[in-house]
């Protein structure tokens, strides 16, 4: 069964989202404060984490930070702030999915299986590694190398660097970027496609105005080096 941890401090949302979750086939835990997320997750872990950004006792990007540094376990942050600028925070902080409050119950569930479809790790795969020059992405193994060394990627960023060079020498549309990267029912901020790439591009160290291996093309989307170009 998949447990879901939700963080939330107003029992209004927490009671609705408990009861249409464990309605739903889900184990469900609660915790109203940031420290109380955290003891609860060592305690007993989750499939997922839905959480809200204004705790008492431990803000939710800390919390997000503190999950992050324990593992990649889905992040869902559910919020009544709803600026570009939150949403965006979230997602660098390592969220796949921001919902804004109020919210449907029913549509936080459908974005709980979207997640865990997109996160889904023990899948067989049978694609083989992708090397382009210096660069070397192993799907099994969700293993990027640069050089010989680790890159620290996030799920995102290696799912969106996976499609890149996997089109390598041609141009993948913004579009079709949320389409598989993200899903096809993303409802939040276009510009969390350029964070992404602007992270990936940090950690290959690309200059974006001059770069070698993930370039822009304006108004359409965004091309990654073949071998032959580096």
């Amino acid at each position: 069964m998949t447990r879901v941890l939700v963080v939330e401090d107003e029992e209004s949302y927490s009671d609705a989202l408990s009861y249409v979750l464990r309605k739903e086939g889900f184990e469900v835990a609660v915790a109203e404060t940031g420290p109380d997320a955290l003891d609860e997750y060592d305690r007993a872990g989750a499939d997922i984490v839905l959480l809200d950004l204004m705790l008492p006792g431990l803000s939710g990007t800390e919390v997000c930070r503190a999950l992050r540094s324990r593992g990649n376990v889905p992040v869902i942050i559910v919020s009544a702030k709803d600026t570009e600028v939150d949403k965006v925070v979230g997602l660098e902080l390592g969220a796949d999915d921001y919902v804004v409050k109020p919210f449907s119950a029913r549509e936080v569930v459908a974005r709980i299986r979207a997640v865990l479809r997109r996160t889904d790790t023990t899948a067989p795969t049978g694609d083989s590694p992708i090397e382009i020059g210096e660069l070397r992405l192993d799907p099994p193994k969700r293993e990027v190398t640069l050089n010989g060394d680790v890159l620290e990627l996030s799920r995102k960023e290696f799912e969106l660097l996976k499609l890149l060079m996997e089109n390598a020498g041609s141009v993948v549309k913004r579009e079709r970027v949320f389409e598989e990267v993200w899903d096809t029912q993303w409802f939040g901020s276009m510009k969390t496609l350029d964070v992404h790439i602007s992270g990936l591009r940090r950690k290959l160290g690309d200059d974006s105005s001059e770069p070698r291996f993930l370039h822009t093309v304006r108004g359409v989307g965004f091309r990654f080096a073949t071998a032959d170009e580096l």
